[in-house]
């Protein structure tokens, strides 16, 4: 599994990094009332927190395919890992607008930085993904 991803670090960058993606799609799944309670959300955005969890969960899944199904590993990957890096970049920039600048519905600062933070630390891992892993999973 190792040879897979060139060496045991990107390997567990990708664990690390869709171990916190499946983290999120459980909290927003199943377990809505808790996490839109932390963030001082509405029930009646239920719906769309749920919507935003089954993202989520469908990077988590076709990572798990990756990981343990596809016999290939990461190799031809490539649109796969930018669609996540894509994904955790525009939901930083997004949250960083919404938090930090237009701040409508932040009632509590402190709680929304995680908005801010968690798709940080995804795009970073998701870019140290794209930029190791790049001779495998775009062929080169």
């Amino acid at each position: 599994m190792i040879d897979k991803f060139n060496n045991v670090w990107y390997l567990l960058i990708f664990l690390v990094h869709f171990i916190g993606i499946g983290a999120y799609a459980y909290q927003t799944i199943f377990q809505t009332r808790k996490f839109c309670t932390k963030f001082e959300i509405d029930d009646s955005a239920f719906t769309i927190v749920r919507f935003v969890g089954a993202m989520f969960l469908g990077q988590l899944i076709m990572a798990l395919y990756i990981l343990f199904l596809r016999r290939n590993g990461v190799v031809a990957a490539g649109s796969f890992f930018n669609l996540v890096f894509l994904t955790n970049l525009c939901i930083y920039l997004v949250n960083s607008y919404s938090i930090l600048i237009d701040k409508t519905g932040i009632k509590s600062p402190e709680r929304a930085r995680e908005g801010i933070i968690a798709p940080l630390f995804f795009s970073a891992t998701s870019a140290i993904l794209c930029y190791g892993l790049a001779d495998k999973i775009y062929g080169y």
